[in-house]
C-alpha cells in the first residue's frame, strides 16, 4: 500500500462553473449532462489496462499525458475530464498556479510551477477546485460526477476518485482504474463538483 500511493493521486482544474441543475436543465434533448458524461468517461477508464506508476515524467504541454498504459489516481481524473468534456486540467492548473502560486500547497519544495507534475498532485487539485468555487459543503451528498479526495492514512497519503453512483467511485489505488464501493472507508478530505464549460461539443467519452 505504501508503494502503491507514494507520489500518485494528485489533482487540479479550471473553467466556467455551471451549477449541476442548471447544466442539466439547459442540455438539449438527447444530449448527456456534464455529470452523465463524466460518469460514462469514468466507467470507460475502469475498462482500460493501466499499470500504476508514480514516476515523474516529462510530458508535452498543453494536453500532455504520461504513457496511456501507466498512471496514478490523478491521471484517472485528468483523463476523465479530457475525454468527457475536452477540458485540459494540465493547462488550467498550470495557468492558475502561475497567477497565484502562493495559494497552492508548498509540499514539494518547489519555488515555481512545473507543468509536468503540478496537475498530477492531489493537494494541488484540491486547491484548484476550491479556488474555482467547486468545493461542496460539508455533509453535502455525493452525486454522480463528483470528485472525492481522501487521506488514506491520516498522515498525508492522498488519493482521489470520481463518484459514479452514490457510494460507488472509479479510482486507481495500485491495480489500475477500477470501480469500488465505500467512500467512507478512508478519511474524506475533499468533495468537489467541478462542471466547467465543455471545450468539445462531443457528448461521448
Amino acid at each position: 500500500m505504501k508503494h502503491v500511493l507514494i507520489a500518485g493521486c494528485l489533482f487540479s482544474l479550471l473553467g466556467v462553473l455551471v451549477p449541476l441543475g442548471a447544466q442539466d436543465a439547459s442540455s438539449p434533448a438527447g444530449e448527456l449532462s456534464v455529470a452523465e458524461r463524466l460518469v460514462e468517461a469514468a466507467y470507460e477508464r475502469a475498462r482500460q489496462e493501466v499499470r500504476y506508476d508514480p514516476a515523474y515524467v516529462v510530458i508535452e504541454y498543453p494536453d500532455g499525458d504520461v504513457p496511456a498504459d501507466t498512471g496514478v489516481c490523478t491521471d484517472v481524473v485528468i483523463r476523465v475530464y479530457r475525454s468527457a468534456l475536452g477540458v485540459d486540467l494540465q493547462k488550467l492548473v498550470h495557468e492558475d498556479m502561475r497567477r497565484a502560486f502562493s495559494a497552492y500547497p508548498r509540499l514539494w519544495g518547489l519555488s515555481r510551477t512545473d507543468r509536468n507534475i503540478d496537475h498530477r498532485r492531489v493537494p494541488n487539485l484540491q486547491a484548484f477546485f476550491t479556488r474555482q468555487g467547486a468545493a461542496c459543503a460539508e455533509g453535502e451528498p455525493f452525486r454522480p460526477g463528483d470528485l472525492v479526495a481522501w487521506d488514506l492514512t491520516g498522515n498525508g497519503l492522498w488519493h482521489i476518485g470520481v463518484v459514479v453512483d452514490e457510494d460507488t467511485f472509479v479510482h486507481n489505488i495500485g491495480a489500475g482504474p477500477e470501480v469500488s464501493r465505500g467512500i467512507d472507508q478512508w478519511k474524506v478530505v475533499g468533495h468537489y463538483r467541478f462542471h466547467p464549460a465543455s471545450e468539445s461539443p462531443s457528448s461521448a467519452p
